[in-house]
This record gives structure tokens, C-alpha cells and sequence, in this order.
């Protein structure tokens, strides 16, 4: 896909979400009183350890929940079935016969959905945050691209493996199932309730390495706090990359298969 096609597409699905107004002004509010939940739930939780808890400080803990409230809407925790959709009503052949791959006109759609959950879904929580609470900043200014291009990856893969759920509608017609184990995922494996790190060593290294759900929240939100010194972000950056790589792949593969086997119902 040329950049210039992309970047269109990209610019209208900023503008398609922004039309939105009401809605995401409610989602930011509803995620900034579920902040305040998870916040004192945490909060007592490390004053019951001294302080310090799975090495999350309480300011880190602060920083992690809030801004872990923000990327909610930016890394889109929550039911996409706009492909699934189009594939259960066969309007999926108009998009396949567009000169523009599927995959990269729905990627580019979804980067400015994003982009625009950047700018009025993520900042909401965390200034509500910093009002009530000390939050840790990154002591190393490198942080804080790291934790842009993180949170991009973190995108990336979340639309990935959403694409792969739409796509089981070749197959399945009613992706309800596939998507409420998405959303069971990506919410209590990813560490958006609580950080990964307070679970056992050995579930820590099984979803990290068999799983890409770490990779969308607990990723870009430990790269923020500076868990981990610079080698232990860009490791973390590192595994964002291979799940992207994996996930785009898989998109394109498993759609090709799709194709394949397409029956317009009814037709």
C-alpha cells in the first residue's frame, strides 16, 4: 500500500471516531471511577507488604493503573466485529476486491482510532490521576519514546490478534465465542487488573512467551515506570516486535486460507 493511501485511511479513521463525541467522553469518565477502584484496591495491597510490592513502588503503582486506564481505549480492550460483520453479510467481497489488502486498510483505520483515543481517552485518566495521587515519571528521558513506540506495537498486536477473531467468521459465523475469549485475555492475562509480575515466576514466563496478551498493556506500562533498566525495555520492545511479526503474518495467512473457501450465503 503506498504511505500516502495509508496515512488517508489512518486520517479517516481518526475523523470516523471523533464523530463520537458523547461516547468518549463517557468511556473516559468510566474508566477514570474504575481507576479510583483499582487504585485503593492496589494501594492496600502494597501498604499490607511494607510499601513494595512484586517491585512496584506506590507511586509506580499509581503511574501503572492510571495510565493503564488510559490505554484501555487506545489499545481497544473490548469487542471489534466490524470484519466478522462484513463476513457474515458477504459484503466482505467488496473489500476484496479493492486494489488495497484488507489487512492494511483495516490497520491504517485502526492506528487513527487509536491515535484519537490517544489524545481525549488516554489523558482524561491520567491528569484525574496526578490530581489525587503521586505519580512516578521516567528518570531517563529515552523512556519516553520507548513508551510511544510501545504503546504503537501494543496496537499493532492488539488489532492483529482482534483481525484473527473477525477472520474465524469464514469458519464459524458467529465469532461471539472467539471474541469473549479475547476480551477474557486481554483484561485479566495482560495485566490491566493487576500487573503480571504479582503472579508466580513460572505464569509470568508462560504468558510472556506463549502468549501476546502481556505485550499490549504490561508492556508499554513497564517500559513507562522504568521496571526494568534500558536493556529490560528494549527486551520488552523487542518481544512487542516478534508478536507484531506474528500476528500480521498470521493475519495475511489465515485471511488467504479464508478466501479460499468464501461461500457468499444466500448468493
Amino acid at each position: 500500500m503506498p504511505p500516502r493511501t495509508f496515512f488517508a485511511l489512518a486520517g479517516a479513521g481518526f475523523r470516523r471516531w471523533s464523530t463520537y463525541r458523547q461516547a468518549t467522553v463517557a468511556a473516559a469518565f468510566t474508566n477514570t471511577v474504575f481507576g479510583f477502584l483499582r487504585m485503593y484496591v492496589l494501594y492496600a495491597v502494597a501498604a499490607g507488604v511494607g510499601g513494595v510490592v512484586a517491585g512496584y513502588d506506590l507511586a509506580m503503582l499509581a503511574s501503572y493503573v492510571w495510565f493503564g486506564q488510559g490505554l484501555i481505549g487506545v489499545v481497544m480492550l473490548f469487542a471489534w466485529t466490524d470484519l466478522a460483520d462484513r463476513v457474515r453479510t458477504g459484503e466482505i467481497t467488496a473489500d476484496l476486491l479493492r486494489p488495497v489488502d484488507p489487512v492494511w486498510s483495516y490497520l491504517a483505520s485502526d492506528l487513527g482510532r487509536a491515535g484519537h483515543a490517544a489524545l481525549f481517552r488516554l489523558m482524561l485518566p491520567v491528569a484525574m490521576g496526578a490530581m489525587w495521587f503521586d505519580l512516578s515519571t521516567p528518570d531517563r528521558w529515552l523512556s519516553y519514546p520507548l513508551f510511544g513506540l510501545s504503546v504503537l506495537l501494543a496496537v499493532v498486536i492488539s488489532f492483529g490478534v482482534r483481525y484473527l477473531v473477525n477472520l474465524t467468521a469464514f469458519w464459524l459465523l458467529d465469532v461471539r465465542g472467539a471474541m469473549t475469549l479475547w476480551l477474557f485475555g486481554s483484561t485479566l492475562l495482560s495485566g490491566l487488573v493487576v500487573p503480571i509480575r504479582f503472579f508466580p515466576e513460572w505464569t509470568q514466563w508462560l504468558l510472556w512467551l506463549g502468549t501476546p496478551f502481556p505485550a499490549v498493556v504490561q508492556a508499554p506500562l513497564d517500559v513507562y515506570v522504568e521496571y526494568s533498566d534500558l536493556s529490560g525495555q528494549l527486551l520488552v520492545l523487542a518481544d512487542q516486535a516478534f508478536w507484531v511479526v506474528l500476528a500480521l503474518s498470521l493475519c495475511r495467512w489465515v485471511q488467504h486460507r479464508a478466501v479460499l473457501k468464501l461461500v457468499i450465503q444466500g448468493g
